[in-house]
């Protein structure tokens, strides 16, 4: 598939998967995705379509995964994140994420916030780095006078705020988010909702979900993926991309049409 270069100034992330395998198993082929500046990028399809697949190529989470083969690039920051000379862990600094069931360490709140910036050695006040993230990530009020309490000791969408914490605390440019709200109740949804809408203006978020009414309230732009079975296999790919506004009101692939219209899920 065609896919020379980023397409524009705004693209922060050009993702071109022309194979992806697990082993002898392809999960993902032609699929295509630019992830732009300070915008919310959200995957959708079926289950099984490769939607985490993808979010994980982003940060090279799939290299933990054996017999993962890739070919294609993701650009970031001018270079392939794939070259040989990039340090994976180094690219999780920048694109950092956070998973579809909470999972705060087992320590303080505080030390959760703190681990990244302990870890990469952070010369300023990480106090000060720890506050900042937590009220950034709207949790700083609930959670301010109780700081070295267990992070285990919060709520669900407590804990998974404070992931999102622990997430923006080293500076990333990036935040990938998958699902993040599949194990959440419909209050706890709309704070993270609204915490996305928010952060935003300092992040660009690619976002895994299954709800369309989701894809629809937060995400910019849009992308269906479905899943080939005509090679005896189960194969995704990416079927249309766009403003999401034109995806879920104006689809121009007959697949995209029928799963936005209920035909299947």
């Amino acid at each position: 598939m065609d896919c020379d270069g980023q397409n524009g100034k705004d693209v922060v992330i050009d993702c071109c998967i022309n194979d992806l395998h697990y082993g002898s198993f392809k999960a993902v082929r032609d699929t295509h995705i630019p992830i732009k500046k300070q915008k919310i990028t959200a995957f959708i399809g079926p289950s099984g379509c490769g939607k985490s697949t993808v979010l994980r190529c982003l940060n090279r989470m799939n290299d933990i995964v054996r017999g993962f083969r890739f070919s294609g690039h993701v650009h970031f920051g001018g270079r392939d994140i794939y070259h040989p000379s990039i340090d994976a862990v180094a690219v999780r600094r920048h694109i950092g994420m956070v998973f579809q069931q909470p999972n705060p360490f087992a320590m303080s709140i505080y030390n959760n916030v703190a681990f990244g910036l302990r870890l990469n050695r952070y010369k300023g006040s990480v106090a000060e780095k720890v506050e900042e993230a937590l009220k950034r990530a709207a949790l700083w009020n609930e959670v301010s006078d109780k700081l070295q309490k267990s992070g285990l000791s919060l709520s669900g969408g407590q804990q998974q705020r404070l992931c999102i914490a622990r997430a923006i605390a080293t500076d990333p440019k990036v935040l990938l988010m998958d699902e993040p709200c599949s194990a959440l109740d419909p209050i706890s949804t709309r704070k993270i909702e609204e915490l996305m809408l928010e952060l935003k203006t300092h992040y660009t978020i690619a976002i895994v979900t299954h709800n369309l009414q989701q894809a629809q309230r937060v995400a910019d732009e849009t992308g269906f993926l479905y899943v080939d079975t005509s090679e005896g296999g189960r194969t995704g790919y990416l079927v249309e991309f766009g403003d999401s506004k034109q995806i879920f009101e104006d689809p121009q692939q007959q697949h995209t049409k029928d799963y936005i219209g209920g035909a299947f899920s």
